[in-house]
């Protein structure tokens, strides 16, 4: 499951992947233009771990605007 947000002028494309023990593991991309026509990209595997993908996806968005708005 992966879900596309838009924060902040970020590009927030929360996903997980289900592990050998049937949980998920809460991912995060975030996806930013610059100014100077290149890119920055951001990864961030293995946030938490969760028995439901939707709670997974659900920690991966919340995380990601945490980190942003303490980034900028």
């Amino acid at each position: 499951m992966t879900q596309l947000n838009q924060y902040r002028g970020y590009a927030v494309h929360a996903f997980t992947h289900r592990l050998h023990d049937t949980s998920f593991s809460a991912n995060v991309m975030l996806e930013r233009p610059e100014t100077d026509s290149v890119e920055s990209t951001y990864r961030f595997f293995s946030l938490d771990y969760f028995s439901k993908e939707s709670e997974a996806i659900e920690y991966s968005r919340r995380w990601a605007r945490d980190w942003i708005d303490t980034r900028g």
